[in-house]
C-alpha cells in the first residue's frame, strides 16, 4: 500500500502542518478479488402427487425442492419451474394465468384453488400439491372433465332472449340496467374448485350436478 504526502505552502498553512492524502492499492493488490458473501436462499420443497397412466404403479407423492427466488410467487409459477428446469415429466393444465380460464384447479395444502392465484406459503413446511379430488385420473394433476362439462351443459347456462334481436346476424345492444343484472352471475369460472369440494358431489356424481351447475342454472 502506498501512500503519498505533501507539505501545504506557507499561504494556505502553516509549513509544518503536514496532510496525508488518501492511500492507494497498488496494481498487485488491485488485482486481488476477495470472497464474495454468500447470496441469501429461501430453499422450499413440493409434494407433488405423481400417476402416469403408461406405468399404473401406486400413486407417489415426489419432493422437489428449490430456492424461491428464483421463482414467482404463486404455486404455478413453482409447477412451471418444476416442468422446465427438474422434471419436465410432470403434467398439469395451464392457460390464461390470471384466474379466468380455471384450467389450473387443483388441490393444495388440502384446499382447492387455482394454482395462478394461490401464493406459495412462506416457511420451512412443505406444499402439497394434489389433483382435485374425487374425480377420475388422466395423469399427475391432470383430471378427467368430461362428466362436469356434461352437467353444466345439460342445463343450458347461457343466456337467452324472449324477444327476436332487433337486427339479425348483428350484436345485440345492450343497456347499462341490463348489463347491471350480470353482475355477480358471470364471474363464476368452470374451475370445478366447488363442486370438486363438496361431498355430496362426491357420492353421486352422475346424479347429482353439483354447485357449480346449480349456480350456472340460477342465472
Amino acid at each position: 500500500m502506498n501512500m503519498t504526502s505533501r507539505f501545504l505552502p506557507s499561504a494556505e498553512a502553516p509549513s509544518s502542518l503536514l496532510v496525508v492524502d488518501r492511500p492507494y492499492a497498488t496494481e498487485t493488490e488491485a488485482q486481488k478479488v476477495g470472497p464474495k458473501a454468500a447470496a441469501p436462499t429461501n430453499m422450499k420443497t413440493f409434494q407433488i402427487y405423481r400417476w402416469i397412466p403408461d406405468n399404473p404403479t401406486i400413486p407417489q407423492l415426489h419432493d422437489y425442492k428449490f430456492d424461491l427466488i428464483e421463482c414467482g410467487p404463486m404455486v404455478l409459477d413453482s409447477l412451471i419451474k418444476i416442468k422446465n428446469e427438474i422434471d419436465p415429466s410432470l403434467t398439469f393444465r395451464r392457460s390464461c394465468h390470471e384466474g379466468i380460464c380455471g384450467s389450473c384447479a387443483m388441490n393444495i395444502n388440502g384446499c382447492n384453488g387455482l394454482a395462478c392465484l394461490t401464493k406459495i406459503e412462506s416457511g420451512p413446511s412443505k406444499t402439497i400439491i394434489t389433483h382435485l379430488p374425487d374425480m377420475f385420473m388422466i395423469k399427475d394433476l391432470v383430471v378427467d372433465m368430461t362428466n362436469f362439462y356434461n352437467q353444466n351443459k345439460s342445463i343450458e347456462a347461457w343466456l337467452k332472449r324472449k324477444n327476436p334481436p332487433p337486427t339479425v346476424g348483428k350484436e345485440i345492444p345492450q343497456s347499462k340496467k341490463d348489463r347491471a343484472k350480470l353482475d355477480g352471475m358471470y364471474e363464476r369460472i368452470l374451475c370445478a374448485c366447488c363442486s370438486t369440494s363438496c361431498p355430496s358431489y362426491w357420492w353421486n356424481p352422475e346424479s347429482y350436478l353439483g354447485p357449480a351447475a346449480l349456480l350456472h342454472a340460477d342465472r
